[in-house]
């Protein structure tokens, strides 16, 4: 039961959320002062954290995935102690400010996640919570049932919109599929969109659809003043966390906007502020005549007591890790080595080496990659969109994580089975990144990127260390037809921002790109072929050291007149051009270019050893749209690219029709040659 102090907190949060709002100009006022008693009751008895330790290991993780509500959180951390400030409220959605429109990872003290597009915070902490499930059967297998330092629980707070969101249907049915009986999803049931009433976009039975999925379904109505039903709210959630192998969902039903007297219930609250009138009805309502962003110190040292409980928490959680620690030693070292992100010493020898006229997929030499790294970094696991075999990204003899334990199954498995969800794939590898230092990879094929782009953004957003392994690259997958060949795709994804794309050219490029891959942080995608390419006559050193660094010569006359400049499978076709030209006057430099990106953060002296500037003829040899290669061909280079979709045939056949063949490549360089001289 809530005290008056409790009631005093959620009465100076609802109103700092219409103060902030209000000042602001801008925001979503309605659902931050309707769920404030939501919020209060997890942030002050829930939710184990410590406000001046946010990211103590040991914490429960709260997602607040309607992230458009964002001055509900920042209140919260605000009044807990996180290091927010009044000041910092009274700056909602400034330039700089801590408490920006949506809540942003990284940037704001106790965000756990970046929200904003709706279901993608849903999607996340069911990645979270499949992480926390693995990595307690990983490292602390036998502890009782609550015992073990790795029980946490996610906590998420969603809108009707983020289950309208189609990514919402896919993450309901994997955390179904996976019992994770450590979420709790509370959803805000208040029949109120942009548009007006809920009922005007369905009318679909959610308790049903996420009983069907798996999920315990618990509902709360409203209570008899017409808010939010807390007491009920407060036992439901305490059996939640109690829920055996089930996922929980409350359902809320709430007023938005309440207790504001012309604003409850009006699709206005949900993204305009109230105004000056309303607040004032509204203070009225409450019986305060506060200033705006007036607190009270006796509120302020009531929900400051936050601190001191999670202080006490986290020292039990650290005497306990502590002891878990001596008797797990090594378990201990490996935790502690991924949690920095580092890898053991001798790792980069330990990866396979691919001599030169070995023959075969950069996809198959990814998967052998990937059995190599599985070997020595207990905390690299990964899965695919029902594509392991053709993506080449299943762990050997590693077990599928299920929530069944059996000879080939548990939760201590490294192969995870998505099904055909790449975007709950890509949403949950952002959460499983985000706990403990997981290294998680995901395959499928680079054409079915367009579904999990708005995942790979806010990956990029958060510069997380995911790895997408995207196979077929080109029009070389054959026969699949254009459905299946990515043209435009490789462009797309080099826009967006603190995203790294790494095309390699054959086997060796390959483990190189892994390894370089392994050493940094930040989302990569990893873009392979299906067909067999002839390993280049390079030295290993030379492309290990070239391939981290974006570009490197592959082929180098005394005194170049063009330099070819090709990715992935193309590299072989501008050696095999340059082979043409043996015989005439014409002396060819190839550059091998697996990443843009990786190129660009080299020193501008490396760039012009690789491209001098003076080098006007230049060819870009891509299976791919040729959009975004312009800056680096210039005014007199040639680009061979793919500029139409593919089309169904044996793959030779689909290459050659669509120009990527070394004729094409000659005639490209005659013709820069040619345009430089004039």
């Amino acid at each position: 039961m809530l005290n008056d102090n409790d009631r005093q907190a959620i009465i100076t949060a609802k109103l700092l959320a219409m103060d902030s709002v209000d000042r602001a100009g801008s925001g979503h006022p309605g659902t931050a002062v309707a769920l404030a008693p939501v919020a209060h009751l997890l942030f002050q008895k829930h939710l184990r954290h410590d406000p001046q330790a946010p990211t103590w290991a040991g914490r429960d993780r709260f997602v607040l995935s309607c992230g458009h509500a964002s001055i509900l959180l920042y209140t919260q951390l605000f009044l807990t102690g996180y290091g927010v400030s009044l000041e910092d409220l009274k700056a909602f959605r400034a330039l700089d400010s801590l408490t920006p429109g949506h809540p942003e990872f990284g940037h704001t003290p106790g965000v756990e996640t970046t929200t904003g597009p709706l279901g993608q915070g849903l999607a996340t902490a069911v990645g979270m919570a499949m992480a926390m499930k693995h990595e307690r059967a990983v490292y602390d297998a036998d502890a009782a049932p609550g015992a073990s330092i790795f029980d946490r629980t996610v906590w998420v707070l969603c809108s009707d919109g983020d289950l309208q969101e189609g990514i919402s249907y896919e993450a309901g049915a994997v955390a179904g599929r996976h019992k994770l009986d450590n979420l709790v999803v509370i959803y805000d049931d208040n029949d109120i969109q942009i548009e007006g009433d809920t009922s005007l976009a369905g009318a679909e039975d959610v308790v049903a659809r996420f009983t069907a999925q798996g999920w315990r379904v618990e509902q709360v109505g409203l209570a008899g003043d017409g808010d939010v039903d807390v007491d009920k709210l407060d036992a439901i959630l305490a059996s939640a966390v109690q829920s055996a192998d089930r996922p929980s969902l409350v359902v809320l039903k709430s007023q938005i906007a309440w207790p504001a007297p012309n604003a409850t219930n009006t699709a206005a609250s949900h993204g305009s502020p109230f105004g000056a009138a309303e607040i004032a009805a509204t203070r009225a309502v409450l019986g305060v005549t506060t200033e705006p962003f007036e607190i009270n110190d006796d509120v302020l040292d009531f929900t400051r007591l936050a601190q001191s409980r999670g202080d006490s928490l986290r020292r039990d959680w650290e005497s306990a890790h502590s002891a878990w620690a001596r008797s797990n030693p090594n378990a201990a070292m490996d935790l502690a080595r991924a949690q920095a992100g580092e890898l053991p010493d001798g790792f980069a020898d330990a990866l396979p080496v691919f001599a030169s006229g070995d023959n075969l997929a950069t996809r198959d030499a990814s998967g052998k990659v990937i059995q190599a790294v599985a070997a020595l970094l207990p905390e690299f696991w990964g899965g695919s969109a029902d594509l392991a075999e053709p993506n080449r990204t299943a762990i050997a003899n590693a077990g599928s994580f299920l929530p069944e334990e059996t000879a080939s199954s548990g939760r201590a498995g490294r192969n995870v089975h998505w099904g055909v969800r790449e975007h709950t794939m890509a949403a949950a590898m952002n959460g499983i990144s985000l706990v403990d230092g997981s290294r998680f990879f995901a395959g499928t094929f680079l054409v079915f990127s367009d579904y999990q782009r708005p995942a790979i953004r806010l990956a990029s957003l958060m510069q997380l260390p995911v790895v997408y392994v995207w196979s077929h690259d080109s029009v070389a997958l054959g026969s699949d037809g254009p459905t299946h060949q990515p043209i435009e795709h490789l462009a797309s994804l080099r826009a967006i921002p603190g995203f790294t794309v790494v095309r390699p050219a054959d086997a060796a490029e390959t483990t190189a790109a892994w390894l370089g891959i392994l050493n940094q942080s930040g989302p990569v995608g990893l873009v392979l072929g299906r067909q067999p390419l002839r390993v280049a006559n390079t030295p290993v050193d030379v492309v290990n050291a070239g391939v981290p660094r974006g570009a490197y010569i592959v082929r180098d006359p005394e005194l170049p007149d063009v330099v070819v400049i090709a990715t992935g499978s193309e590299v072989t076709l501008a050696l095999s051009a340059a082979d043409l030209l043996v015989d005439s006057e014409l002396s060819v430099r190839v550059v091998s270019m697996p990443s843009r990106e990786w190129f660009a953060q080299q020193s501008a002296e490396y760039r012009e050893f690789v491209i001098p500037a003076s080098l006007t003829a230049r060819v870009i040899v891509e299976a791919g749209t040729s959009f975004g290669w312009a800056d680096l061909a210039g005014a007199t280079g040639e680009i061979v690219g793919i500029d139409e979709f593919g089309l169904s045939a044996p793959a030779e056949d689909a290459q050659r029709a669509r120009g990527m063949t070394a004729e094409r490549v000659v005639a490209a360089i005659h013709a820069t040659v040619a345009a430089a001289r004039w």
